[in-house]
């Protein structure tokens, strides 16, 4: 029991280490071409009845690439969290919105994974007349997001860069926020279900 729970310590701290190198090449190297849209994928929405800043963050990364003239629309994709009972779609656009943004919005609202966030934002982007897309995310999110894009087939249908979101939760907690920590399991439950290999 005690070996086969050290292995399972070492596996997830290893995937971790790995997310953590990749977030931080990502952070060093956003998107450079420009794009149809910016993709932001949701998380839990709300945080003590305000916006969370995990998910808000996201939002401002794209709103940063729309006012440096990379991205000319936003697409926001997340469902119902099951944390909050709030549409994680509707709370960035509202968060857009009351950040000043005034261009044309695409929201996916029914989305509740990582998955969902691509196969149901692949219809509406593309009659949106989406052809090249940039996905948002925090840094720890993104090689899993990767690796779903290849494997469900996004990247034949856009054309795909992505952007690391630098938010309040990663600042303050790296790989030591509540979403990082839960990513390596999320990974492991994904690989083994056949969806990033």
């Amino acid at each position: 029991m005690a070996c086969g729970l050290a292995v399972v310590a070492l596996v997830y701290a290893a995937v971790g280490a790995f997310i953590w190198r990749h977030s931080e090449e990502l952070l060093a190297h956003p998107p450079q071409r420009q794009a149809d849209a910016a993709l932001v994928l949701g998380s839990r929405a709300y945080l003590d009845g305000k916006p969370h800043p995990c998910l808000t963050g996201r939002v401002d990364t794209a709103l940063a690439l729309a006012r440096a003239g990379l991205v000319r629309q936003l697409a926001f994709s997340g469902g119902v969290d099951l944390e909050d009972s709030r549409i994680e779609a509707i709370t960035m656009q509202e968060h857009a919105i009351a950040s000043g943004f005034t261009g044309p919005m695409v929201l996916e609202p029914a989305s509740t994974s990582t998955r969902l966030n691509l196969s149901l934002s692949r219809p509406l982007l593309l009659a949106a007349g989406v052809r090249s897309v940039v996905i948002v995310s925090e840094p720890f999110h993104l090689w899993r997001v990767e690796r779903l894009v290849k494997m469900s087939g996004f990247d034949k249908s856009f054309d795909v860069q992505y952007a690391a979101a630098p938010t309040s939760c990663w600042q303050a907690l790296g790989p030591f926020s509540k979403g990082a920590l839960r990513e390596p399991a999320a990974i492991i439950n994904n690989a083994g279900h056949g969806y990033l290999f």
